[in-house]
């Protein structure tokens, strides 16, 4: 029986190769592989002495030879390629062990590997009679495989097969990928001339990798997972949960909504006037100086707030709706403490805590209030390059909705001009405004959500479900609409609740009708020329 080895990554190499020199496998070894085993005393014949012909072209050139080929490829059932092996003095490889460059860490041209891909294809081609490992978490359980049957299941194979091709899929995704940011500017078709997009190229390459099976998808008679980009992990893959039962979907969903809302709250424009206290033990935020929390329920923020302090800022988003908040995901910008914790637990049950870190005695007494809470800190989470949403066998692709339009450049369509309080509570009620599903309305007071409206036909009942769950709290206070009001009547509920303060996106044929609207009440109305829908 003959090995091939060729890695890249040389982990547990020395362990599978010894392995399979104890079982009496003759191992063939490229480059750096052969030197490892050198290194480690494995006896091992060079590709070179296999083929005749030395490595050359720095490199490039080691594996591509019919003497390593023809040992991969041959049919052993079909006797004219028995002849041909024979023939040629070519000897049969049952094995080959290759893993590829590490392309999007590092990505050159120097990084596409053409030898080992063409390898590994070969081996995954002949699955019927070799076995082709690419990841060396495999190795133990091929060793113990072959120690206990002497040799590799057909079943084996062809797993084997389909990770070894997933692998090769996933690499040249990257490189794709690659070529894209290179010729950024480069026609997308022969005859339009329109410059390519990076994030929107003429083909779209996504190899996902299966992060952490679920214990069911939105409903319980569906089955989920959850999946990265293969080589791109996400703030998930380094989160840790420190208490709770096992994650579904909408916990995942939920949660990544709520977190990647409060560290938007935390962002410089959302600071409270005159700065935060913060500070350690929780008190200060992720960022911007504030600390944020949100309460997330079906993917929309039911309470959301931004303070001086992590417990303020939690009770503050607990007031602003603490009926929808039973069963809801918490997202605290900073660090759990004891005093956050009792804060926590002194609220409607959670079904997800997530914050930055938590101390272990406020895991301890979260977890005395509920055990099946789940708890987890995690880092910020990270950018988004793309969103894909899937139609049957078709799929969207936008670049990210990001809050591009600073309170900075809004502009003020009416006499009166906001407070510096209604400027703060304008940004945070836009921001969550923006992350909240169409048609959707809310209403910030003092760097709080006292009211939401969310996914409705009309703008007008979202407004009234806003005003609704506002009562008095929304005199004075400033409201977003995530898109313009197309009559004026919108705003005219708000104007009634005794809302002081709109900022909309404006853009509507009836903008000078609505900013007329606005006057009349005394209120006042600033544009962002920009849209935030979400469906």
């Amino acid at each position: 029986m003959r090995a091939l080895l060729s890695v890249y990554d040389k982990t547990g190499l020395v362990e599978l190769a010894g392995g399979l020199a104890e079982l009496g496998w003759e191992l063939v070894a490229s480059g750096k592989t052969a030197s490892v085993l050198d290194e480690a005393g494995i006896a091992h014949l060079e590709v070179s002495a296999v083929t005749g012909s030395p490595e050359m072209l720095g490199g490039r050139v080691k594996t591509l030879h019919p003497r390593i080929h023809g040992g991969i490829l041959a049919d052993r059932s079909e006797p004219s390629h028995l002849a041909d092996v024979a023939d040629q003095g070519i000897e049969l490889i049952d094995l080959v062990v290759s893993n590829l460059y590490p392309f999007s860490s590092d990505p050159s041209v120097e990084l596409i590997d053409v030898g080992g891909p063409t390898m590994v294809r070969a081996a995954a081609k002949n699955f019927a009679h070799v076995g082709v490992v690419t990841s060396p978490a495999d190795y133990p359980g091929i060793l113990a495989e072959l120690r206990h049957a002497g040799s590799l299941s057909e079943g084996t194979r062809r797993r084997l097969a389909r990770t070894a091709f997933a692998h090769t899929a996933g690499y040249d995704a990257a490189i794709v990928a690659w070529f894209d940011d290179l010729e950024g500017a480069a026609p997308v078709g022969p005859d339009d001339g329109e410059a390519a997009d990076v994030l929107l190229p003429p083909t779209l390459h996504l190899t996902l990798e299966r992060a952490a099976p679920l214990r069911y998808g939105e409903n319980p008679h569906q089955r989920g997972a959850r999946y990265r980009l293969a080589g791109a992990p996400s703030w998930w893959d380094a989160a840790t949960q420190h208490a709770g039962t096992e994650l579904s979907y909408l916990n995942i969903f939920d949660a990544d909504a709520a977190w990647r809302l409060v560290y938007e709250l935390v962002s410089d424009a959302a600071t409270p006037p005159g700065g935060a206290a913060g500070g350690a033990g929780g008190a200060g935020g992720a960022a911007g100086g504030a600390a944020a929390a949100v309460i997330v329920k079906h993917a929309n923020p039911c309470g959301a707030a931004v303070a001086h302090d992590l417990v303020t800022a939690y009770q503050r988003a607990l007031e602003g709706d603490p009926l929808s908040a039973f069963g809801g995901v918490v997202a605290l910008a900073g660090t759990v403490t004891e005093d956050v914790a009792e804060a926590v637990a002194s609220g409607p049950q959670a079904d997800v805590v997530v914050a930055s870190a938590f101390e272990p005695a406020a895991v301890t007494r979260l977890v005395a209030r509920r055990k099946a809470t789940r708890l987890l800190s995690a880092p910020a989470p990270e950018a988004v390059s793309r969103q894909v949403r899937s139609l049957g066998g078709s799929w969207l692709v936008q670049t990210p909705d990001r809050f591009e339009s600073a309170p900075e450049g809004w502009k003020v369509v009416t006499g009166v001009a906001p407070t510096e309080a209604q400027w703060w509570d304008l940004a945070v009620a836009w921001r969550i405004c923006g992350r909240t599903t169409s048609n959707a309305i809310s209403i910030a007071h003092g760097g709080q959500a006292v009211g939401v409206g969310a996914g409705q036909q009309s703008r007008v009942v979202a407004a009234e479900i806003a005003v609704a769950k506002a009562g008095q709290r929304a005199v004075g206070a400033a409201a977003a609409s995530d898109a313009f009001f197309p009559f004026p009547d919108g705003l005219e509920v708000l104007a009634r609740a005794g809302v002081a303060a709109v900022v909309q996106p404006g853009g509507s044929v009836r903008d000078a009708e609505v900013a007329a609207a606005a006057e009349a009440a005394g209120i006042a109305m600033v544009t962002t020329g920009e849209r935030h829908f979400r469906h």
